[in-house]
């Protein structure tokens, strides 16, 4: 049996079988126990090995916490044959035991007193090495092979990566040039007169987005005071929202009441507009001798009241329809007088639908109980007040939708 295992060994296959029997008869016998070490990775090769009986795992990083498994060596098997051939050389890899195992050594010493014996061996030798170089040759090219594909894949994605990030700091770019544009349509400041204040505050959801708002003088005595919420969020509701915004500033300016300015921009969006976009509007007329608010509401949210007393309305409302869907539609037109010391607020809907972590919108009557304690602030106070009031409540969870506020404080 034993003279079969060396003659399974490339190495000794061209020597007669009584060589064999000497050569088994002459070599060391090395017993081991489970999870003896045969050799470590680095330590320099001295000794052939045939494995009799039992199993050796071939190991990288041996003990480590990334320990490698690279091979398992069953009856039958050899290692270690390079160290016979190469002084000098040293272990690439470790060697322990599997179980109980036994062993055949050989030294370098009992190889070259055999080959001095059997210059045959020499042939073996060269057989040995030539097929070794050979099997790294191919594996050499094969990893190299495997290696180019793997550049060429990484390369490629890379190439691709850099051409969405530039393509990404493009869109950047884009945007932020339009949130720019967006920001110069609304006002810089807010209009001083003798016996009201002004205060407003907006918070897209996205870089830009569809809410604006204004207030503006129309004659000596009378301003306009706009809030618009478009359809969606994004670029497309910014570029309709500068279009809706310049078709009512255009309009205000011709000294018609709030009603018919709404109607006419209604048809202009609808002879220009072509896709399913629309505006929800609010648009006032403040009379500022008389303290007369004469507006008129497409669709948008009605307004809130808040009285020198605390207590908070929402004004009364019927239906109004929004711009931009109809040739022909109905407006919610309504008059208010604002007495000193009452504060007038309008809003978007992204001030009620804005959620906290556990999905809970804000709400109509949270907006009424914060606006509530509000009547000894002027009309910014009051903005900021409510906006600070709902990033709390909304604590980091996502915005679905544009947020803005308009208030008119009538002084006292």
């Amino acid at each position: 049996m034993t003279t079969n295992l060396l003659s399974r060994i490339p190495l000794f296959a061209d020597l007669p079988l009584h060589e064999l029997d000497l050569l088994t008869s002459a070599l060391d016998v090395n017993e081991m126990k489970d999870r003896d070490i045969l050799f470590r990775e680095g330590d320099l090769g001295e000794h052939f090995y045939v494995v009799m009986k039992g199993e050796l795992e071939v190991l990288m990083a041996e003990g480590q916490a990334d320990e490698l498994l690279l091979n398992v060596l069953r009856e039958g098997e050899y290692l270690g044959e390079m160290s016979l051939i190469l002084p000098g050389g040293h272990r690439t890899a470790s060697v322990r035991a599997r179980g109980q195992a036994t062993l055949l050594s050989m030294s370098r010493t009992q190889f070259l007193d055999l080959t001095r014996k059997h210059p045959e061996l020499s042939t073996s030798m060269v057989r040995v090495l030539s097929q070794r170089l050979d099997n790294t040759n191919t594996q050499t090219f094969q990893n190299l092979t495997e290696k180019n594909k793997q550049l060429q894949t990484a390369y490629d994605e890379l190439k691709a990566a850099q051409t969405q990030l530039i393509e990404k700091e493009r869109l950047e770019r884009e945007l932020q040039v339009a949130a720019e544009i967006q920001l110069s349509i609304l006002p810089d400041e807010l209009p001083k007169v003798e016996k009201f204040d002004f205060g407003a505050r907006i918070l897209p959801a996205r870089q830009v987005g569809g809410d604006f708002y204004d207030v503006f003088p129309v004659s000596e005595y009378e301003l306009g005071v706009l809030i618009g919420d478009v359809a969606d969020k994004g670029v497309p509701s910014a570029l309709f929202m500068a279009r809706a915004h310049a078709l009512i500033m255009a309009e205000a300016d011709t000294g018609m009441s709030a009603g018919e300015v709404m109607q006419l921009v209604n048809r202009h969006i609808t002879r220009l507009q072509k896709s399913t976009q629309f505006v929800t509007v609010l648009y006032g007329l403040l009379d500022l001798k008389t303290h007369i608010f004469s507006f008129a509401r497409a669709g948008h949210e009605p307004p809130l009241i808040l009285n020198p007393d605390g207590t908070v309305e929402r004004l009364p409302h019927g239906p109004g329809m929004a711009l931009g869907l109809w040739d022909n539609i109905t407006l919610d037109l309504r008059t208010i007088a604002l007495p000193p010391g009452s504060t007038l607020l309008l809003f978007t809907d992204g001030m009620t639908d804005c959620r906290n972590p556990r999905g809970e919108p804000f709400g109509l009557e949270r907006i009424k109980k914060t606006l509530s304690g509000l009547a000894a602030m002027n009309a910014q106070q009051v903005c900021d007040r409510l906006l600070d009031t709902l990033l709390n409540y909304q604590d980091g969870s996502k915005q679905d939708d544009d947020v803005t506020l308009v208030a008119i404080h009538a002084l006292k």
